[in-house]
């Protein structure tokens, strides 16, 4: 039995979160942890790890950057595996999650669905034969509520696809300032928010008289929290490093 702190658990996706471990058998919510204290589950939920009288076996962080620091001090002060799946980190935090990584382990994605893990590695495969004839944009749809812009997954699919190509290209976020024509080594990202729209991506090559389109469409938000209750499975009892979902699909 796999036993889970939650940050963020009165969030939406902490919601989620808490009713997939609480559907399964192999794991269980220890304690919440969120900025807002009490809510209606069975567990505790504290307003810091400071209140926490027990040791979790794993950490799932569907929270806010502002958590960062608090999450990863105690994770590693304590030798708790921790899954990452908050977006629009700095620099300096993403930083501060792999130095974590050195001491314990760390599974950290921007997204957390299978199937967009598969649409990343068919974008790269696609950027392998295409890439140097096809202009590259990805277009990424939210809901009116997300912050960071552009997604997390939008910007782990940019990033794929340039390592695929060498690292030559640079990214461009929109074009409402730039006067000239679209430059070869560059891949476009842009971000559209509106209602209630779980998440969708899509990445198009664009070439000479023919468009070609890979696209992944979230109906519920259940398939990001699905994925990180399997990653925390997974994550429990491995040597520290960097995790990701394809370390996950190689073990299963």
């Amino acid at each position: 039995m796999v036993n889970i702190a939650i940050v963020g658990c009165n969030g939406k996706m902490g919601c989620f979160v808490a009713q997939a471990v609480q559907s399964r058998e192999d794991c269980n919510v220890l304690f919440g942890v969120d900025a807002f204290g009490e809510s209606n589950y069975d567990f505790d939920v504290f307003k810091t790890f400071d209140e926490a009288t027990e040791t979790p076996d794993v950490i799932i962080d569907f929270s806010n950057p502002a958590a960062l620091d608090g999450m990863i001090a105690y994770a590693v002060n304590n030798k708790v595996p921790c899954v990452i799946c908050t977006t629009g980190f700095s620099k300096d935090q993403i930083a501060k999650i792999e130095d974590a990584a050195k001491t314990i382990p760390v599974f950290y994605s921007g997204n957390m669905s299978l199937g967009i893990n598969l649409l990343i590695e068919l974008s790269k495969e696609a950027a392998k034969i295409l890439g140097n004839q096809f202009d590259i944009e990805i277009v990424e749809k939210h809901h009116n509520q997300k912050k960071d812009a552009p997604s997390g997954t939008a910007i782990m699919i940019a990033e794929a696809i340039n390592e695929e190509l060498g690292g030559k290209d640079h990214f461009v976020y929109d074009r409402h300032s730039v006067r000239k024509p679209r430059d070869k080594d560059e891949i476009g990202m842009h971000a559209i928010r509106g209602g209630t729209i779980v998440g969708e991506h899509d990445i198009i090559f664009a070439g000479h008289d023919e468009v070609i389109t890979l696209s992944h469409s979230a109906q519920s938000r259940e398939v990001f929290a699905n994925g990180a209750v399997n990653a925390a499975v997974f994550l429990a009892g491995k040597p520290a490093g960097m995790y990701a979902m394809s370390d996950l699909i190689k073990e299963g």
